[in-house]
């Protein structure tokens, strides 16, 4: 699937800053590919050669730690994919799994690196998406660290809410064993807190489907811990 990167509906907000030269070097030298929930778009240890675009979907990132595969976050486009491995090392880091279909943009890293010296607002849209995101790895890491189960557990929920799927009645994108790794406990912690969470009434479900029922209370449990 090919695509005339100017007239793309999926640009990021750098892409905006970009000229009609360099649009249509990105047009030259990318593709477009769909993968399937559960495939592999970025894999641990393998070489980077291309600069990764989510341009439609939901994917998550993971990484192989000492004794286990750890979920770090989910994102969703539009967004970049491995800007800090494919610059800093070349080397992946860390994987990113399709969580649902997606449209994925590869862009060939020197012709990236190319762009990025030739237009300067774009740079700058690319170091503050870089640097929000490194805000955003250490806020979550001390509240892993910091906060207790539920607290971890209803950051998740509000994420899905207010990040993900900006309404408080979705479809949870990950199993209950993935939803455990995200949170650092096990699959039968999460089964009982969202019994809990139900019978509260916080929150309700009806099989994988989630609505939020009282967000002022799930607020109220992230923020005490």
């Amino acid at each position: 699937m090919e695509t005339n990167c100017k007239n793309c509906p999926f640009n990021s907000k750098a892409a905006a800053m970009l000229s009609d030269g360099s649009f249509e070097q990105l047009s030259a030298n990318h593709l477009v590919l769909k993968f399937k929930k559960g495939d592999a778009i970025i894999k641990q240890g393998m070489y980077s050669t291309n600069v990764v675009f989510l341009r439609t979907g939901l994917a998550k990132i993971h990484l192989a730690g000492p004794y286990h595969e750890q979920i770090v976050k989910l994102v969703k486009a539009p967004t970049y994919l491995g800007l800090p491995t494919t610059f800093g090392d070349k080397i992946n880091q860390y994987s990113v799994t399709a969580v649902s279909e997606v449209e994925v943009c590869f862009i060939d890293v020197e012709v990236f690196q190319t762009i990025l010296n030739e237009n300067r607002e774009f740079s700058h849209e690319i170091i503050l998406e870089l640097c929000r995101n490194e805000l955003e790895s250490f806020h979550r890491c001390a509240n892993r660290t910091q906060k207790l189960l539920r607290g971890n557990f209803a950051d998740a929920l509000l994420e899905f809410s207010d990040r993900i799927f900006m309404s408080d009645t979705f479809v949870l994108p990950l199993s209950q064993v993935e939803l455990a790794n995200l949170v650092d406990t096990s699959r039968e912690s999460i089964s009982r807190l969202l019994s809990e969470f139900d019978k509260d009434g916080i929150i309700g479900m009806k099989g994988k489907q989630i609505e939020i029922l009282d967000k002022k209370s799930l607020k109220l449990i992230s923020q005490n811990g």
